[in-house]
């Protein structure tokens, strides 16, 4: 993972301080009762993206290109905190 462990904590962290990966959310995103669910091919990507976003918001940022990361990256990070749906 490209990701430092630094990075990866804080990333964790954010996204716990968000308090939505919860099973409420969980389940709508499991029904697709989200916004634009149609377009949809990989559901856990989509959750595991609006988590970071979300986290991203409240903490005025998160680990991104700016630190040399790309996507893939990142997401590979998101897999490493983010539970499957």
């Amino acid at each position: 993972m490209k990701v430092t462990p630094e990075h990866l904590a804080t990333i964790r962290d954010a996204i716990a301080a968000t308090g939505y990966d919860n099973d409420e959310i969980r389940a709508r995103y499991r029904a697709r009762d989200i916004p634009r669910a149609d377009a949809v091919q990989d559901i856990d990507k989509r959750f595991r993206w609006d988590l970071y976003w979300a986290a991203a918001r409240q903490t005025g940022g998160l680990p991104d290109s700016t630190n040399g990361y790309n996507d893939a990256h990142i997401d590979t990070a998101l897999r490493a905190v983010v539970a499957p749906l």
